[in-house]
């Protein structure tokens, strides 16, 4: 039987230099969508420790979204660069090019989830 409760640090992965990124973030996949079914590709957490970065990469047709949850950073969004902090939400539109830095002292933690779109339907639905 499953334990009732499990603990992130128990969890959390290192994966390094991702997206081409600096130093090794930690990230757990907490959902990831059966083929065919419905609903968001994935949904990750992440937590990019100071000095560590998730590289500037672009993707297809899908749109990611980040959900700053803890800490501070410098987001790169399609040749844009600006702080987000605690709550911000960023979108990625589909075929987008964007990074983040953690060039603060503490951790920076996130919510990672992707949609997957048709073709051509990112640019009417993204907003």
């Amino acid at each position: 039987m499953a334990e009732p409760v499990s603990n992130l640090r128990h969890l959390m992965a290192g994966k390094e230099r991702d997206h081409g990124g600096s130093g090794t973030i930690l990230a757990h996949r907490v959902f990831a969508r059966r083929a065919g079914a419905p609903g968001a590709e994935f949904i990750d957490l992440a937590v990019l420790p100071p000095g560590t970065s998730i590289g500037r990469h672009r993707h297809g047709a899908d749109r990611e979204t980040y959900i700053v949850l803890d800490g501070s950073g410098l987001m790169f969004r399609d040749g844009e660069e600006f702080r987000v902090g605690p709550g911000d939400i960023v979108v990625n539109a589909p075929h987008g090019e964007h990074g983040l830095v953690n060039d603060s002292e503490r951790d920076l933690r996130l919510l990672v989830f992707e949609e997957a779109l048709e073709e051509g339907a990112g640019e009417r639905r993204a907003g």
